[in-house]
This record gives structure tokens, sequence and C-alpha cells, in this order.
């Protein structure tokens, strides 16, 4: 499936007397990459739940391209939308580590390319496997898997590269690379700059139950006083850039290091 716009009109929600979502507006492209961030509490899991039908707005509107997501249910929204938790283990109940990959697919009536995202995310030589029998962060790409395999037209990731190491998060980076040249849209909450660096086109910053911020990734990762106030540092690439005032203001790691080989360094 091509990607989706993602429309948020005026969205309110509240827990009890706890208001999480205070009047949310935001809108995405079809294809664009967007990095949900802010401290805990801010509503950013309460927004990604409302875009999966999983809670409904007590006012304002949710729309995937043409569906207005309060008509919908969270399995036909499935069609359209795959979403990976921040704890891997909610979603994994088969068998083996294929069948789990396989199921997403299978219920929405596609084939799927489980083999092939299975190679891809370094899963296949798991695929007989339990998945709790394999380490907590390979449970959390076996999850990401299952949702790869469903081919939705939008992404939501919560949390997907926390507990993975240098080479894991280097799979998830290039598979959501690989979607977004697709067209995939994706929507990512992380505190992990380093991440949101490497596969964000925009910066949208929670604060509170509200949009405090919503700015290319490029000018957001460069403004020190921005990050400072959410107690954040930038990532090593991008400091990196910045001390040595490379032109461009790279912040992928590929873009730095080609930065990097443009400089004339003298001996001092």
């Amino acid at each position: 499936m091509s990607g989706l716009d993602i429309r948020i009109e005026d969205v309110r929600y509240a827990y009890g007397d706890v208001e999480a979502l205070r009047g949310v507006s935001l809108a995405a492209r079809a294809g664009e990459s967007l990095a949900l961030i802010g401290r805990n509490g801010a509503g950013k899991t309460t927004l990604t739940r409302l875009l999966v039908a999983l809670i409904r707005p007590a006012a304002g509107r949710v729309a995937v391209g043409d569906w207005d997501v309060a008509s919908k249910r969270p399995d036909e929204m499935a069609h359209r939308i795959g979403y990976v938790f921040q704890h891997a283990d909610q979603q994994l109940f088969a068998r083996t580590v294929r069948e789990d990959v396989a199921f997403g697919p299978r219920r929405l009536g596609r084939r799927g390319p489980v083999a092939e995202v299975l190679e891809e995310l370094a899963l296949a030589p798991f695929a007989d496997t339990h998945p709790y029998d394999v380490p907590a962060p390979l449970r959390k790409l076996v999850a990401l898997a299952g949702v790869l395999a469903m081919e939705p037209g939008v992404l939501i990731l919560d949390e997907p590269t926390a507990g993975l190491d240098r080479a894991q998060r280097e799979l998830v980076i290039g598979a959501l690379r690989r979607r977004g040249a697709r067209g995939v849209t994706l929507l990512v909450v992380s505190h992990d700059l380093t991440f949101v660096a490497e596969i964000a086109d925009r910066v949208v910053v929670m604060e509170g139950g509200r949009l405090a911020a919503d700015r290319a990734a490029r000018q957001f990762l460069y403004d020190a006083a921005a990050l400072g106030a959410l107690e954040l540092r930038p990532p090593p690439a991008v400091a990196v850039a910045r001390a040595l005032a490379l032109p461009g203001a790279p912040v992928r790691s590929e873009e730095v290091a080609a930065g990097l080989r443009g400089v004339r360094w003298t001996n001092r």
C-alpha cells in the first residue's frame, strides 16, 4: 500500500479528570517521516492510540487518508496502519517467529513478504524459534517484522530502538528508510535523538497535552536552546558537525562522514 495522509484536528482526550490532549492539531503528508518527542506524560502515546482507534477523542477529528477514524474499529485500521507498541511482548503470541510475522498479513487476506522481512531484520535464523525464547531486543524486531509484513501505508512506532544495540538499530533505520522511499508515512515516538536524526523529516514536540513545536528535523537538532529546554543533547553526529561548522547542517551519520571527507586538515 502507498503512503497515506494523516490529519488530526483540534483533538481532545482525557483520562478521567486528567486532560491528556488539549486541542492538538497535526498533519502529515503521505510519505513524510515525523518524530514525536516530549517528556513522559506529554500525550505522545495517547495521540498515536487515537490514530489506530484504540481510544476515541472527546472532541476533534482524526483522519487517515479518506477514513474518519471515529467510524472505524482497530481491526479495520490495521488495513492502513501498522502499530508497534513500546513493549513488544504485548504483540507476540504465536508458536514460532515465522508464524508470528505471518499472522498479520494472513488476517488481512494477504500473503505478505514474510521471508523477505525476516531476512531484512536478520531474524531468519530464529524463524522456527518461539518468540519468547529469543532475547528481548530480538522480540522487539519480531514485533516490527510482523507489522512490516502487513505492508501498511502508515507506520507508527513507539520507542522502536529502546534496548537495541548498534547493529540492530541500523537494521531498523534501514528498514524504515526503505519504506519511506516507497512512500510509507512514518510516525515515531522516540527519546533517541540519534535515531531521530537518521529517519525524521520533521520533529513534533509535545508538552502538557499540547503541540509545543513542529519543525524541520534539521533545524530542531541544531537548535541548542530548544534541545536544552527539553534537557536533551544533540546527537553525536550533529555535535561534530556543529563543532567543525560543516556546510549544509548535516544530521545523518553518512552526511557528516561526507562532510568530514571534504574538510582540509592541517597540522598544528
